[in-house]
């Protein structure tokens, strides 16, 4: 079997991850158009990076419009059990991102809860009874600057054209009150969380809907927002080696002006204002350190109202956007309890 190190991707491979970011279930004709190659080498590419597990589409919730009690936690652990403990949380429907950080014994992990309850139940009973769990500090995610429906930048190799074929028109303004997800949806954003390209059959049998009405109501959660196509992938694969969790201080009244500039970075990959003692959290992402400390001194350095900035290496990714991580792979996660 192929190992990760043995995969390269070329340019045409890279090319097809950025149309994906771009639309997740674009067509794969539209995207043999867009790319100018054949509708059976898209679709013979695409098959190959999944089933490798080198990227994987997953149709998630947007917390924001349906919701979701969101949270950043960090955990801290005695040095041999920081690892069993991400894998037990990696193994949760309800977190959706897991690294492990801090010299191995800290864990982060971002909680997208259906209702405040079952945020609590896992704050305040099972994780505090965890053994050689020593701390926890949760962070409520209150906005979010770049991340979930936003392209990360470092898949930046279409052209301006191209790019413009395959972007979809911009979702309706949020509404006041959440979007309440029924059980037809909820069973199908199941389906989506696994194979965000999932056909309408099987989106059919999923929800007990005709596949007329699957199309519909998928179609109408995007134009509503309430649902994005994610592309995960490991960064290296596209030649970025530091991950790192930036931590900043910064007053109320620049919050939003700093974390609109560090939206605008495209070495950031989430940013968001956050309670606690800081105000404000990113995920960077960098060729290797020494773009890391570049970026650290040359660009968050000159953007005005930043003040204490923390900086925390990101050692291992046990979990990304709900997709286990093993041996550099990308495997389908657990079957919800």
């Amino acid at each position: 079997m192929e190992t990760v190190n043995d995969m390269e991707m070329d340019s045409l491979d890279r090319s097809l991850v950025q149309a994906l970011v771009i639309d997740g279930r674009a067509a794969f004709s539209r995207i043999a158009e867009v790319l100018e190659v054949s509708d059976q080498t898209v679709v013979r590419r695409y098959r190959r990076l999944r089933s490798t597990g080198l990227i994987r589409v997953v149709g998630l919730p947007l917390g924001s419009r349906v919701g979701l009690f969101e949270s950043w936690l960090r955990v801290q652990c005695a040095p041999d059990a920081a690892l069993p403990v991400a894998e037990a949380l990696a193994r949760r429907p309800d977190i959706a991102w897991v690294t492990l950080n801090s010299g191995g014994t800290e864990v982060h992990c971002m909680t997208r809860a259906r209702t405040r309850q079952d945020r609590d139940a896992l704050l305040l009973d099972k994780l505090p009874r965890t053994r050689r769990v020593t701390g926890i500090s949760a962070h409520t995610i209150l906005r979010k600057f770049f991340g979930g429906p936003d392209s990360w930048a470092g898949t930046d190799v279409l052209r301006p054209d191209q790019i413009a074929a395959l972007e979809r028109p911009p979702a309706a303004p949020a509404p006041d009150a959440p979007y309440v997800l029924d059980a037809a949806e909820l069973a199908l954003l199941a389906v989506l969380g696994r194979d965000g390209r999932a056909g309408y059959p099987e989106l059919a049998r999923a929800t007990g809907l005709a596949e007329s009405t699957a199309r519909r109501r998928l179609e109408r959660l995007r134009e509503l927002g309430a649902v994005f196509f994610d592309v995960e992938f490991v960064p290296a694969l596209f030649g970025y080696e530091a991950e790192a969790t930036l931590v900043l201080t910064v007053p109320p009244a620049r919050l939003a002006q700093v974390g609109a500039a560090l939206a605008g970075h495209r070495e950031i990959a989430f940013a968001a204002a956050v309670t606690g003692a800081a105000s404000l959290m990113a995920v960077a992402v960098c060729r290797d350190t020494n773009a890391l400390y570049t970026y650290l001194t040359e660009r968050i350095g000159a953007v005005e109202g930043v003040g204490h900035v923390e900086v925390i290496p990101s050692l291992l990714s046990v979990k990304r956007a709900g997709m286990l991580v093993e041996d550099g792979r990308l495997v389908d996660p657990p079957p919800a309890p």
